[in-house]
């Protein structure tokens, strides 16, 4: 399984793509608390854009996917 470092690495600055937790083979629950901090502070190298999606979840929304920018910041 490749880590979001990885993946990221392989996107152009200023590219826009999708990150979601069947990607990075997470729960919804632990995807949820990794986006919110990407929503709060932003991604090793990247940066949120957009409204993320969420989906119900045992009751709840949570965030299962996000619409990213990759930044020329270093991983």
């Amino acid at each position: 399984m490749a880590t979001i470092d990885e993946f990221v690495k392989k996107q152009k600055a200023g590219a826009q793509f999708v990150i979601t937790a069947q990607m990075l083979r997470l729960k919804a629950p632990e995807f949820d608390a990794l986006a919110q901090r990407w929503l709060d502070d932003g991604g090793p190298g990247f940066n949120v854009v957009g409204v993320p999606h969420r989906s119900v979840v045992e009751g709840e929304f949570l965030i299962t996917r996000v619409t990213v920018i990759r930044t020329t910041a270093q991983l």
